[in-house]
């Protein structure tokens, strides 16, 4: 095909049939969090309408705290990894290709009042600048948390997984980190420069190459946004995104996935770039691009209820055929529409559906 989106991807032994990605969306359908048969159906459905590579909903490594909700799934232990084992088995009856993100919320209170844990993790007990929220993670809990990732990795990789994403973005915990406003410590994980302060997610990644070898695909996951405030930013110029993210990739990252809301909107002034443009153009490595691909409206907007309608790909395969960026993840209009890759595929840009808040409510 001469479109962009379908044309199949290779790297470091990930091979896909084509550049689609489903972006990691919460479901919490993962009663006690163990991943159930409706989750493998769900999974199983994009993976037999041709989605390129499922990226899983976030997933909770082995922290006493990694999640903020019950029934979000988590990778460890023997009943939540034989839940995963039924995924992946129904995603590759269906010919499809599966990453799990691997996630610790960090600092983000519980989702349900009725369910507070007694200690959260964090860089340096805030929650957001000024804000405190517990006590900094011990060395102890630090080291603990970068040998829990690792360790989901290779359970990852045992199960047939066929790459393994970490979450560092939205300020969660690898992002609280990453960000001034929130890590404040003076030891080795801490520091005025990105650098500096990139070193939680950098020995994560080393941890996690490690576990898996040097041939297994790991992808993060990185956003300038976070959830506590959507104006922050780690990279002012390019010459500080390099500093984050070159010892990122140094350190064994294979692929960025750069979380934008809108994904047409330039990283820096100057350029038309946008976060994944720069990361390859800076790195080297391939990147996935992501942020209101296919609809009209933006993702943080329908969490208020806002419906968005079906969107022109236009610009997003312009931009992916000069080769901006490598993969596009799309989240909100796979979440409406299992079919949506197919229908793109085969212009039955008529079938496409506009994406509803109770898409959100359910898991089909």
């Amino acid at each position: 095909m001469t479109n962009p989106l379908f044309k199949p991807f290779s790297h470091k032994g990930l091979t896909l049939k084509n550049r689609i990605v489903m972006a990691p969306m919460t479901r919490s359908f993962s009663p006690g969090g163990v991943a159930t048969q409706d989750v493998a159906d769900y999974y199983r459905r994009r993976a037999q309408n041709d989605v390129g590579l499922i990226v899983s909903e976030g997933t909770g490594v082995d922290r006493p705290v990694s999640l903020n909700d019950p029934n979000i799934p988590r990778f460890h232990g023997d009943k939540e990894l034989a839940g995963w084992k039924t995924v992946i088995d129904a995603v590759h009856s269906a010919g499809g290709v599966m990453a799990p993100q691997l996630w610790h919320v960090g600092a983000v209170r519980s989702r349900h009042p009725e369910w507070q844990p007694e200690k959260y993790d964090s860089p340096s007990g805030l929650s957001s600048p000024g804000k405190q929220f517990g006590d900094p993670m011990t060395d102890v809990e630090v080291a603990d948390a970068i040998a829990a990732f690792a360790s989901a990795a290779a359970a990852a990789k045992a199960l047939g997984f066929e790459a393994v994403e970490l979450h560092g973005a939205h300020g969660y915990l690898i992002d609280q980190f990453f960000w001034d406003g929130v890590n404040q410590r003076d030891d080795a994980f801490g520091g005025p420069s990105i650098s500096d302060r990139g070193r939680f997610a950098a020995e994560i990644l080393r941890a996690v190459r490690a576990a898996v070898g040097p041939d297994y695909p790991v992808i993060i996951r990185l956003s300038q946004w976070k959830q506590q405030d959507f104006t922050a930013r780690l990279a002012h110029t390019p010459a500080e995104m390099e500093a984050w993210l070159q010892p990122l990739a140094d350190a064994g990252a294979d692929i960025f996935h750069c979380s934008q809301r809108r994904f047409w909107e330039p990283e820096f002034e100057g350029s038309d770039l946008n976060f994944a443009g720069w990361a390859k153009k800076l790195t080297g490595q391939p990147t996935i691009t992501v942020g209101s691909v296919g609809l009209s409206g933006e993702f943080i907007a329908a969490y208020g209820g806002e419906a968005s309608e079906p969107a022109s790909l236009d610009e997003l395969e312009r931009r992916l055929d000069a080769g901006e960026f490598d993969l596009v993840a799309v989240g909100r209009a796979l979440l409406q529409d299992p079919e949506w890759v197919v229908k793109v595929r085969d212009g039955r840009n008529d079938e496409l559906k506009s994406f509803e808040r109770s898409a959100m409510m359910t898991l089909y």
